[in-house]
C-alpha cells in the first residue's frame, strides 16, 4: 500500500516522513533500507538519539539477554538491579573522572521531561519564577519547555500564552557581535529596565535546531561567571548535543564549566529507546517524594541500554573517535563544499554535528530532496529550515561518512548553478 495508509489516517501534523516519503523496514549502523529494498545512508540518526548507528551489536546482546532472562520490565521508581548497575558505571566512569558531583533524577523518558523537570526544580529552589533563554533556542514541545523554546511555528502550536520566559539575544545576533553578557547585566542593574532575576538560564552549548550555532568556549565562561555573581542557575540542556557528540562526552567540557542542573536524553538511551535523566547538584535535590514523577521513569530496556552505551563510550574512547572524524568533515566541507557556496552562506560545526547555512529555506530544501534522492537522509534546522543539518552516527564508517558527504556536494552542485 506505500504511504498511503499513513496518509489516510495518521494525524497531519506527522513531519519528518514529508521529507522522506518511504516506508521503512530496516536499519543497521548508519543504513536504512525501504520497503523496496533501497539502501539510504544515514546523515540524521533519530534527530541525536541514535548515535552509536543502529542496532549497535554490543547493546542489541545485552537487550536480549536480559528479555530472555524476564528481567523486571516495568519499575517505576523501585530499586532494581539496572538501575544500580547504571548509577553505580555513570557516578564512577562518568562523573568521578571529570570531577562531577551530581545526583541523578529519572523523570519521564523524553528530553522534554528532563528540561520540565529541571525548570520546576530551579523555579523550587530559588522561589523565582522566570527563566531566561537565548534566541535561537530549542528545549522541548510541552508547555514548559516550549516557554523556552524561540521556533515560531513551535510556539503557536500551545495555543496559550507561554508564560515566565525571557528570551535573550544569543552571541550571535545583530551581526554576530551582540553582547549578550553585558546586555543581561544591565537588566540586571538597571532598576527601571523592568525585569526581574530569573531562577535560571537554560542554554544549548551548540545550538542544534536552532542552526548549529556553536557558543564560544568565552562566553560559556563568562556564562558561569554571570550566574555565580547573580546566583542564577545554570541549566545546560545536553540533549541533542551531549553523549560524545560534540567530541567530549559533555558539550560544555570544551569551556571547563560545571552547569547547576544538567539535561540529558535521546543517545543517553544508548539504542533509540527512550531515556532521560536529569543531573543536579545536591543543594538543588529540592522535590519532595513524588513531586515530580512519571509512569515510564523506570523503563528497565532503556536502562539496560543506557548502560551498554556508556560501557561502549569508555571502552572505545568514542569521544576520541568523534574528534578524528571531526577533522574528515570539517576538511571536507571547507576543501570541497564551501567554495560551491554563494558569499552570504556559511558552514558551522563542531565533533560530528555541522550545517550548511544557505539563508534561503527554498534552496535547502530543493538539496535536501536532492540528497534523498541520490540516498542521503538528512535534516534541516535554523530560520527557515535555511541550514542542511550533517549529524551522522558517531561511529560510521569513515568511507560511509565520506560517501555521504560526496553526495551533498554533488546535491549542491546540481542546485546552485
Amino acid at each position: 500500500m506505500g504511504t498511503e495508509i499513513f496518509e489516510k489516517y495518521e494525524s497531519n501534523v506527522r513531519s519528518y516522513c514529508r521529507k522522506w516519503p518511504v516506508e521503512m523496514v530496516y536499519a543497521k549502523g548508519s543504513i536504512v533500507k525501504d520497503i523496496n529494498e533501497n539502501e539510504y545512508i544515514d546523515f540524521f540518526n533519530g534527530a541525536g538519539a541514535l548515535n552509536y548507528g543502529h542496532n549497535p551489536d554490543y547493546i542489541k546482546e545485552k537487550l536480549i539477554k536480559y528479555l530472555q532472562d524476564d528481567g523486571i520490565i516495568h519499575s517505576l521508581d523501585m530499586y532494581t538491579l539496572p538501575k544500580e548497575k547504571f548509577i553505580t558505571y555513570f557516578e564512577e566512569n562518568i562523573l568521578k573522572p571529570r570531577n562531577l558531583n551530581y545526583k541523578i533524577l529519572f523523570p519521564a523518558p523524553t528530553g522534554t521531561n528532563s528540561v520540565e523537570a529541571a525548570l520546576k526544580c530551579a523555579r523550587k529552589y530559588t522561589g523565582r519564577p522566570y527563566i531566561w533563554a537565548l534566541t535561537g533556542a530549542f528545549h522541548g514541545m510541552t508547555l514548559g519547555s516550549l516557554a523556552v523554546t524561540t521556533e515560531a511555528a513551535a510556539r503557536k502550536g500551545a495555543g496559550v500564552p507561554l508564560t515566565y520566559t525571557v528570551h535573550i539575544p544569543a552571541p550571535y545576533s545583530m551581526g554576530g557581535n551582540f553582547d549578550t553578557i553585558g546586555y543581561m547585566e544591565e537588566l540586571l542593574e538597571d532598576d527601571h529596565s523592568g525585569y526581574e532575576k530569573p531562577a535560571a538560564i537554560i542554554i544549548e552549548t551548540v545550538q542544534q535546531e536552532g542552526g548549529i550555532y556553536v557558543l564560544s568556549e568565552e562566553f560559556l565562561k563568562n556564562l558561569r561567571s554571570f550566574c555565580d555573581k547573580y546566583n542564577i542557575i545554570l541549566i545546560c540542556d545536553e540533549i541533542q548535543a551531549g553523549c560524545s557528540r560534540t567530541g567530549t562526552f559533555f558539550s560544555f567540557e570544551r569551556a571547563n564549566i560545571v552547569p547547576d542542573i544538567i539535561c540529558m536524553s535521546k543517545s543517553i538511551g544508548g539504542y533509540g529507546l527512550p531515556f532521560a535523566i536529569l543531573l543536579l547538584k545536591d543543594e538543588l535535590d529540592v522535590f519532595n517524594p513524588g513531586e515530580h514523577n512519571g509512569t515510564y521513569r523506570g523503563c528497565q530496556l532503556s536502562i539496560v541500554a543506557a548502560l551498554a552505551g556508556l560501557e561502549m563510550t569508555v571502552n572505545q574512547n568514542i569521544p576520541a573517535i568523534v574528534k578524528q572524524k571531526e577533522k574528515i568533515v570539517k576538511d571536507y566541507l571547507e576543501k570541497e563544499i564551501k567554495p560551491l557556496l554563494k558569499e552570504n552562506m556559511e558552514i558551522r560545526g563542531i565533533g560530528l554535528t555541522w550545517g550548511i547555512e544557505f539563508k534561503d529555506g527554498k534552496l535547502s530544501h530543493a538539496v535536501l530532496d536532492k540528497c534523498f534522492e541520490k540516498k542521503l537522509i538528512i535534516e534541516l534546522a535554523g530560520r527557515n529550515d535555511s541550514v542542511l543539518k550533517i549529524m551522522p552516527s558517531l561511529l560510521i564508517d569513515e568511507e560511509l561518512l565520506t560517501k555521504g558527504l560526496k553526495i551533498i556536494k554533488e546535491s549542491i552542485q546540481e542546485i546552485i548553478k
